[in-house]
């Protein structure tokens, strides 16, 4: 790894307690800027002092020429302008070409979330779906009937606490106090907040949990310590898996299949608001740590209460 990159990393984990996922942003889109700067094959050390407002500006037309979201276009351009302030604070360079470029303007976004309906619908699903997949193989059948109870406590567990589906992944077992019906969630930045668990969603984690143990056995892994949620080859599954899983179960649902993981959390916090929830204890259950990225969801709760005017009122 190149040295500055390497001193920067340092700087993240170290100074700005980043996670292993912002960090692995951070290192893709300075990967791209080499890239794009120097060419593929250029190889560190790279020559971070050469670089001015001309370079900076061939980074984001590059962007622009794929017509990424603005979103995405702005978030690249803020690590590399963070990346480029560290090495000036450092002395590895003496200018910022990042500073003063200004960011795309974003449009204007709305979370897509699901109606209270359509989650009812999801979180059946997995079990509607078991109903087609019918085996006489012993084995087979304990396995699907595991992963039926597992894919209930994912969704389950997804809309009940809006955890993000990267801190799903990584909560251990022990974290998790159903007795109490917490969960101790590691979010961004490392900070932890406690998530309460819903009735629903702890059935369905004590389901899976039960199950697990069964399908544990079976793999022949007694008395190793085995992961709250299993993939098919006894490992703990990934964000990867559960986005597809999801998007199976949207797809036997009929409903917008643009629905993501996330998508439950937004639906979580809109929910919560429309239900009379005030905006701080939303931000603290999401572990927000401004307000302002919370109030998007107030932005959501209008739109639907428009909608439901214009469709009900006679005059509207």
């Amino acid at each position: 790894m190149d040295p500055c990159v390497e001193h920067f990393v340092q700087y993240l984990e170290g100074e700005k307690n980043a996670s292993g996922h912002t960090v692995s942003n951070y290192l893709t889109d300075i990967r791209q800027y080499c890239e794009i700067v120097w060419g593929e094959d250029a190889r560190p050390p790279y020559k971070w002092k050469e670089a001015d407002r001309f370079t900076a500006r061939k980074f984001l037309v590059f962007f622009q020429k794929l017509e990424l979201a603005p979103t995405t276009t702005g978030r690249k351009l803020s690590a590399l302008r963070s990346f480029y302030k560290f090495l000036l604070r450092e002395e590895y360079v003496e200018l910022n070409p990042f500073s003063g470029l200004n960011l795309p303007k974003k449009g204007s976004y709305l979370p897509q979330i699901l109606s209270t309906t359509e989650v009812v619908k999801l979180l059946d699903a997995p079990a509607k779906v078991a109903e087609i997949r019918e085996t006489k193989n012993p084995r087979v059948r304990l396995w699907r009937k595991y992963m039926v109870a597992r894919d209930a406590a994912i969704l389950e567990l997804l809309y009940s606490t809006g955890m993000r589906i990267d801190e799903l992944v990584k909560l251990p077992e022990e974290r998790i106090d159903i007795l109490s019906g917490v969960a101790r969630v590691r979010g961004k930045g490392k900070k932890e907040r406690l998530c309460p668990l819903g009735s629903p969603a702890i059935r369905a984690l004590m389901e899976n949990l039960e199950l697990r143990e069964n399908v544990w056995l079976l793999e022949g892994k007694k008395g190793a310590r085995s992961p709250v949620f299993l993939n098919k080859n006894g490992g703990a599954i990934s964000a990867r898996s559960i986005e597809r899983m999801m998007k199976k179960y949207v797809l036997f649902c009929g409903l917008n299949a643009e629905l993501t993981p996330h998508s439950l959390r937004h639906s979580f916090a809109t929910h919560l608001l429309d239900a009379g929830a005030d905006l701080r204890s939303v931000q603290e259950l999401l572990g927000h740590a401004s307000l302002s990225t919370t109030q998007i969801y107030t932005h959501v709760s209008v739109e639907r209460l428009k909608e439901v005017y214009q469709l009900a009122h006679p005059r509207a």
